[in-house]
């Protein structure tokens, strides 16, 4: 959301109402839509889906055709316009979320609906950072059981993949993080051993190669940052 609001590298649409990542409970429903209704608790999704196209269809992708990501698009896709405005003049969506607000509108294909039990002030975080860093390791790099795992950055989303090399079965995952006060949480979501770049003077890849005997079987890169990019592409055995 700040490097959005910073308006970096992409094109600016402002005045908008950022905010990715919630929990809420549906107030009213538009004309047509079955699936939700008032009182149901929900989780946004920026990257919903119709259920519809090839995308949707497909085990492999989850860039749907109608409502992939898209963060030039400041309105709602049915009619083209906004339903955010003030003193009569429209303020725009954020990624079909906009979720810094009390109240917002939400296309049907971007909600998941959720067990009223699930309290939503901890289950929102599943929306974006839990699913993302679960997603990424258990759909997408897919690693074998009783292989080796590196995970760069033991924030929410790190640790979010940690556990999905877990539940996997990886027997190593290797936890790299600048902050070392952030391994012992770690160990709850099943990293078995750590790696602070702080304490060699070598690149962490080599560090790591070192460790497993010429790199890890997959690597998760869950800090956005270049050079943690290298290095997870780097430290995989090839």
């Amino acid at each position: 959301d700040v490097y959005f609001w910073e308006a970096k590298g992409q094109n600016p649409v402002f005045p908008r109402i950022l905010g990715h990542e919630a929990g809420g409970v549906v107030e009213s429903v538009g004309e047509g839509v079955t699936d939700l209704q008032p009182g149901d608790h929900v989780l946004p999704v920026f990257t919903g889906e119709c259920k519809e196209c090839a995308h949707c269809k497909s085990e492999e992708s989850n860039m749907c055709d109608l409502l992939r990501i898209n963060t030039d698009r400041g309105v709602m896709i049915n009619d083209e316009k906004s339903r955010f405005s003030i003193n009569g003049k429209p303020i725009f969506h954020f990624v079909g979320s906009s979720t810094f607000s009390e109240y917002t509108v939400v296309h049907v294909g971007c909600l998941a609906k959720i067990n009223p039990a699930a309290p939503l002030g901890k289950v929102c975080v599943l929306s974006c950072g839990i699913s993302t860093g679960l997603g990424a390791t258990l759909n997408v790099a897919k690693p074998k059981k009783g292989s080796s795992v590196a995970v760069f950055g033991l924030g929410a989303v790190g640790l979010a993949a940690a556990e999905g090399a877990r539940i996997a079965g990886a027997s190593r995952i290797i936890g790299i993080d600048l902050n070392a006060s952030r391994f012992e949480l770690a160990k709850k979501f099943g990293v078995t051993e750590f790696v602070n770049p702080k304490e060699y003077k070598k690149p962490v890849q080599e560090v790591i190669a070192d460790m497993t005997n010429g790199g890890v079987d997959r690597s998760v890169e869950c800090t956005g940052h270049v050079d943690a990019m290298i290095s997870a592409f780097e430290c995989v055995s090839m």
